[in-house]
């Protein structure tokens, strides 16, 4: 599969790191449990939903962290990047062990994956619905990506702010057509095979637009209050999606249907800096770097007339 292009790298060939500090400067590296309370800050895990699992997998609070790899998923094959980089701690959007397991035996992919986390000294910590609800998560980011304005929460947090929660709603600058509002879309997320699919007029106009990074589908209901005309997110199921498009007024919401790998990845290089700042103004000499594999699970599409 091909990697994702991306030139986001904390660690800098003149030897400044995503701390911001230069290679001649005195300042240490953090303890892990230094980096939890950093991602705290940004992410309080009072946010995540009731059925999540985040914060910390694997990994000894009073170990140094030097290296941090921020990636959407922890496979095996993340796993070996951020050990290849040599990082101390890998990030991941997504769990390792939501559901209960009752072995992490070599003999499985999750207990191969917690074995070579231990075996190689390196921490996972896990940034999920926490990630999503924040400001500046996954959805702030996408929406931002998107140029949307006055943008406001699809489901406001429970515990949070006004402006935190579940998805985002906000409008255009300027109204688009759908057809160019895709085309915006699949601009600025990163390639994969199955690509930007749409529901909806290609010239019907949209500027009030709804998004959800990863599976939004639970929140059809809140895009209809929300009076979007077109609704972001990933793995729309076929029932939910038939359901609202034959529930649409005056045909709207649109739907955009993307991959899900690719609509959270765009949080990860604002992720990476929102931390580094974090560290950095607390004294810490930290090397951040965004993962370059590609996750996303499809490696090819046919489409009717496509090769």
């Amino acid at each position: 599969m091909e990697p994702v292009n991306t030139d986001v790298s904390a660690g800098q060939s003149d030897g400044t790191n995503a701390a911001g500090h230069g290679s001649g400067e005195t300042a240490a590296a953090p303890t892990l449990g230094m980096v939890l309370l950093a991602v705290e800050e940004l992410w309080p895990e009072s946010l995540a939903e009731d059925w999540d699992e985040v914060g910390l997998v694997a990994g000894h609070p009073a170990a140094q962290v030097a290296r941090i790899l921020f990636a959407v998923d922890p496979t095996l094959e993340v796993i070996e990047e951020a050990i290849e980089y040599g990082a101390e701690l890998l990030i991941t959007h997504h769990p390792l062990l939501l559901k209960g397991v009752t072995s992490v035996a070599a003999t499985t992919a999750k207990g191969r994956a917690v074995h070579r986390l231990i075996e190689s000294g390196t921490g996972l910590l896990t940034v999920h619905t926490n990630g999503d609800s924040a400001v500046g998560g996954v959805s702030d980011v996408l929406a931002d990506a998107l140029g949307l304005q006055n943008v406001a929460p699809l489901s406001p947090a429970a515990n949070g702010l006004p402006e935190e929660g579940i998805g985002r709603v906000g409008d255009l600058a300027e109204a688009l057509t759908l057809g160019d509002f895709a085309a915006r879309v699949f601009g600025i997320l990163p390639a994969v095979a199955g690509g930007v699919r749409v529901s909806g007029d290609r010239n019907g106009l949209v500027s009030r637009v709804a998004v959800c990074g990863g599976a939004g589908d639970s929140l059809l209901g809140e895009v209809r209050a929300s009076n979007a005309d077109v609704y972001l997110t990933a793995d729309l199921r076929h029932h939910p999606a038939s359901e609202a498009r034959e529930a649409a007024v005056d045909d709207r919401p649109y739907l955009i249907d993307v991959s899900h790998f690719a609509s959270e990845w765009l949080w990860l290089p604002a992720a990476a800096e929102a931390l580094g700042n974090v560290l950095s103004d607390q004294g810490h000499d930290v090397e951040i770097r965004v993962s370059t594999t590609n996750s996303d699970p499809w490696d090819f599409i046919l489409t009717p007339g496509g090769d």
